[in-house]
């Protein structure tokens, strides 16, 4: 028996001096693109809107040099808890949505496309309209819950004949569906009030949110980031397939159960907050992949590129129609539309 040949289809990668990440100058030169796209998004967020306020008033309000109470309320209050939740929650999705297409090895797997998503809202929605209440940490206990049993229901439906890809979209997308109808069922049997903010909330929104809701977010980013990192490896050698995988010496299954512990999870944190925004994780690993040039999905370049699309996204729901707001969930849903016609194009022409 003769060995495998090491795979070739993937650049080599060089370790930084002290760090165990691997990168590819490329990847380097996209976050660093996205860097200065975020923090232009930033600004202009800062300087745009009903109420403006010049480039030195936004300053003196960010160190608390303002006397100004309504800049303060406008800036401090209400757009800067915006931004950063755009932020976390395009990073946590993007990163997401990585994790998920690097084990499927394709790139209509994402928390959104295979129901998970929709299964995190069912549990969101559980405790807005049956429970009444709306927690910012309960409804971060609620997605998660919702998202897990959603992840385990689809494994358990798809491992009789091995857990592939393909079989795993399928399944997904099947029970989405069914939850997705779920869903809308509970918003029909909610009261006319509570019924109406889950309908908005259900379209992927960022009106109003406040620092309470923000904070469990930067937990949840700080805690599970630097774990997505310490297993990017792991995920590396999965997208070579089990086999090859295996021979490395991985561990597969407990690799890949890990993986998507906190591929889910980062998707339950994000929903909890900004409701089941949909593109962001299907689309940004993708553009991080043929931006950045590598022959695999990137984590942090995924990640940079989904906090830069939910900012230009919720900045667009924002000045479109001012002083009325989208809510950006409808904005990458259709953009996400857009791109999926695209994919699936591409696929038609491949088998022609």
């Amino acid at each position: 028996m003769t060995d495998r040949p090491a795979p070739h289809n993937r650049p080599a990668w060089r370790p930084l001096p002290g760090i165990a990440l691997p990168y590819h100058p490329r990847s380097l030169r996209l976050l660093a693109i996205s860097a200065v796209a975020i923090l232009a998004l930033i600004v202009a967020t800062l300087l745009s809107g009903e109420f403006t306020l010049s480039p030195t008033g936004v300053w003196q309000t960010l160190i608390g040099q303002q006397d100004d109470n309504l800049a303060n309320l406008v800036v401090l209050e209400l757009r800067l808890p915006r931004i950063l939740a755009c932020i976390l929650i395009g990073l946590a999705l993007g990163l997401s949505g990585a994790i998920f297409q690097g084990l499927a090895r394709n790139p209509l797997a994402s928390p959104d496309v295979v129901g998970f998503t929709t299964g995190a809202a069912t549990g969101v929605l559980l405790l807005l309209l049956v429970e009444g209440f709306a927690i910012t940490a309960s409804l971060s206990v609620g997605a998660m819950v919702g998202g897990f049993g959603t992840a385990l229901v689809v494994y358990l439906l798809t491992m009789r004949r091995g857990v592939h890809g393909q079989r795993l979209i399928l399944v997904g997308i099947a029970v989405g569906a069914m939850l997705a109808a779920l869903n809308a069922y509970l918003i029909t049997r909610a009261e006319l009030e509570s019924a109406q903010a889950a309908r908005i909330w259900m379209h992927g929104s960022l009106n109003g949110v406040s620092w309470p809701q923000v904070l469990p977010l930067v937990f949840w980013t700080l805690l599970l980031v630097p774990l997505a990192m310490a297993l990017s490896r792991r995920l590396g050698l999965l997208e070579f397939g089990d086999d090859i995988a295996t021979g490395l010496g991985l561990p597969v299954n407990r690799s890949k159960t890990l993986l998507i512990v906190v591929s889910i999870t980062l998707a339950a944190a994000a929903i909890s907050v900004g409701g089941p925004i949909g593109f962001v994780a299907l689309a940004a690993p993708q553009l991080a992949k043929k931006l950045s040039g590598t022959g695999g999905i990137t984590l942090l370049p995924s990640a940079a590129i989904g906090a830069t699309l939910l900012l230009a996204a919720d900045l667009m729901a924002q000045r479109l129609l001012a002083p009325f707001q989208i809510p950006v969930g409808l904005l990458t849903g259709a953009l996400g539309g857009a791109y999926l016609l695209y994919l699936l194009s591409r696929g038609w022409r491949r088998v022609d």
